[in-house]
């Protein structure tokens, strides 16, 4: 909650205090917490240099602390190396709670003698995918008591156009009879089952970090999420037992 701020008669700012108003500092104690991130990058990825400048995730728990209850919900549409994903995961373990996060990065390409595509991370979304991965590795490797119970996955989801050729929606009357065979197959030729899928989820109504199962019939996966509130197959030739299952 924002704190509503108004003037005296002497023209000096007062604050309204208001029930469940946090008044946060603009003191942090550096002692206590660093105003950068290198050491972070250093220990996960053996090397400093490859991700400049980031974010100490001890300061961004810190602010956390102030809103981010157990069930909260993070977005950061610049996240970079994931430092935000880092200190979630390391909220949960200290505080507990399932507090969860989305990150959005463009793939920004790493420059071609930069230590970072050196290691093979071609752009900023790999070294984030990266940090994630071995940050909850390392809680729950320096923390054995909750390796059982503390979630640290994550799905990767990249931004898209259609799964469908474009003549998929146009009417059939604009077409003839010898144009009819383009569209004999409406999926673009680069996209995957896992693609199929997501759109599907999306198309269905269905949230993107619902539990997913897979299971193999007579040589077709079968997709089930959330235990069954959407099954799909798409293997180009769906047998009798597949049906049946």
């Amino acid at each position: 909650r924002w704190t509503e701020i108004f003037f005296n008669r002497k023209g000096l700012p007062r604050y309204r205090k208001e029930r469940n108003t946090k008044i946060i500092s603009s003191i942090i104690d550096e002692s206590e917490i660093p105003n950068y991130g290198s050491e972070d990058i250093a220990q996960l990825f053996k090397k400093k240099e490859i991700f400049s400048f980031p974010k100490p995730h001890q300061l961004l728990i810190h602010l956390l602390s102030f809103f981010a209850d157990k069930d909260a919900l993070v977005l950061d549409f610049f996240s970079g190396s994931g430092t935000f994903a880092h200190a979630i995961m390391e909220m949960n373990f200290k505080y507990r709670g399932n507090r969860k996060y989305i990150m959005v990065q463009l793939p920004e390409e790493t420059p071609a003698d930069s230590e970072a595509y050196k290691a093979g991370y071609n752009n900023i979304c790999e070294i984030g995918k990266e940090r994630i991965r071995r940050a909850g590795k390392k809680i729950k490797e320096e923390h054995p008591e909750v390796a059982d119970t503390l979630d640290t996955g994550f799905r990767v989801l990249r931004l898209a156009d259609s799964n469908f050729n474009p003549g998929v929606k146009a009417s059939p009357s604009d077409y003839n009879q010898q144009q009819l065979d383009l569209f004999a197959n409406n999926i673009k030729t680069d996209r995957n089952d896992l693609d199929l899928l997501f759109g599907s989820i999306l198309a269905w109504g269905l949230l993107l970090d619902l539990p997913m199962e897979t299971e193999e019939v007579d040589g077709c996966k079968i997709y089930t999420v959330n235990e069954g509130d959407l099954v799909a197959c798409f293997a180009e030739k769906v047998t009798d037992k597949v049906i049946e299952a």
